[in-house]
C-alpha cells in the first residue's frame, strides 16, 4: 500500500494520499486546496491515478481541495451521509466499504466534532489479512487531544460533545496496534492540547491521551467545553465554500 502524508504548517492540517499500487487505485483524505498540485505530483510519481477523494467532514478551518482534485482527475467524492453539501458525491453510511484494489476502506461514523463525521478504517490485503492497519480519524481523535465540538454546533455544543464521547468509544474498540492519522496536529485551532507529532496509535492514545480518561459523557463534555480556542478565521465563508464545492477560483 502507498501512504504519503502532507502537512500544511500554516493551519497545522494533515492530509493523506494512499491506496493500492498493484491495482492502480489511489485516494486522498481531507484534501487541502493549497496542496492539490502536490497530491497530483505524488500520484504521477507513483504512476497511479487518484480515483477517490474522501472527506471526514465539511471542513471549517480551510477550503477543501476536493473539488479541484475531482475536476483534475475525475475521482469520486465520498462524504459522510448527512454532510449537506451541494455537489455530486457518494454519501457513505456507517459501515460502508470502498475497495481500492487490495486497500479496503471502511467508513466508521464518528459524529461529535461535526454532526456528519466519519473516520476511515483501512486494511491492506497484501499483508495477508483484512484486520485494520490504520485509521484516518479526521477531527475526532487527535494525538493527545480530541476535536472541539463547537464549530458546527449552531450555538449548542453540549449534544455534539456527548456524541463525540460515544464516537471515541467506537474508535477505542479498534486494536491497539492500529495507527492513528488525524487531520490536525499541534498548532491547529481544532483542538486545545494537540501534540506536534502528527501520528500515534490507538493503544498509545488509549493509555496517554488525557481527553480519554473520562468514564461518562457528562464529565467529558463539561471539561471539553472549557477554554475553547478562538474559532478559525473566516469560518462561515470557509464552510459555505466547502458546502458549495467551490474551487479556489470560484470561492
Amino acid at each position: 500500500m502507498i501512504l504519503r502524508s502532507f502537512l500544511y504548517e500554516a493551519t497545522a492540517c494533515a492530509s493523506y494520499l494512499f491506496g493500492c499500487p498493484s491495482r492502480g487505485r489511489l485516494a486522498v483524505v481531507d484534501a487541502h486546496e493549497e496542496l492539490v498540485d502536490a497530491y497530483l505530483e505524488a500520484a504521477e510519481r507513483a504512476g497511479k491515478p487518484i480515483v477517490a477523494v474522501f472527506e471526514t467532514h465539511v471542513q471549517a478551518d480551510h477550503v477543501s481541495g476536493l473539488p479541484a482534485l475531482v475536476e483534475a482527475t475525475g475521482a469520486t467524492a465520498y462524504l459522510p451521509e448527512g454532510a449537506e453539501v451541494d455537489f455530486p458525491h457518494r454519501a457513505l453510511q456507517d459501515g460502508a466499504v470502498i475497495e481500492l484494489g487490495n486497500t479496503v476502506v471502511r467508513a466508521l461514523a464518528t459524529p461529535g466534532h461535526a454532526p456528519a463525521h466519519h473516520a476511515y478504517v483501512v486494511a491492506d490485503r497484501r499483508r495477508g489479512t483484512e484486520e485494520p492497519w490504520l485509521v484516518f480519524t479526521g477531527d475526532s481523535l487527535l494525538v493527545g487531544d480530541v476535536g472541539r465540538p463547537d464549530l458546527h454546533a449552531k450555538g449548542d455544543p453540549e449534544p455534539l460533545a456527548r456524541e463525540l464521547f460515544d464516537s471515541l468509544g467506537r474508535l477505542l474498540e479498534l486494536p491497539d496496534h492500529v495507527v492513528v492519522f488525524p487531520s490536525h496536529y499541534g498548532g491547529s485551532v481544532c483542538g486545545r492540547a494537540l501534540s506536534s507529532n502528527p501520528v500515534s496509535s490507538i493503544g498509545f492514545e488509549r493509555r496517554y491521551n488525557p481527553a480519554l480518561r473520562h468514564r461518562d459523557a457528562a464529565s467529558f463534555a463539561s471539561e471539553l467545553l472549557v477554554d475553547l480556542p478562538p474559532a478559525p478565521a473566516g469560518q462561515a465563508a470557509i464552510v459555505a465554500a466547502n458546502r458549495r464545492g467551490a474551487t479556489p477560483a470560484r470561492a
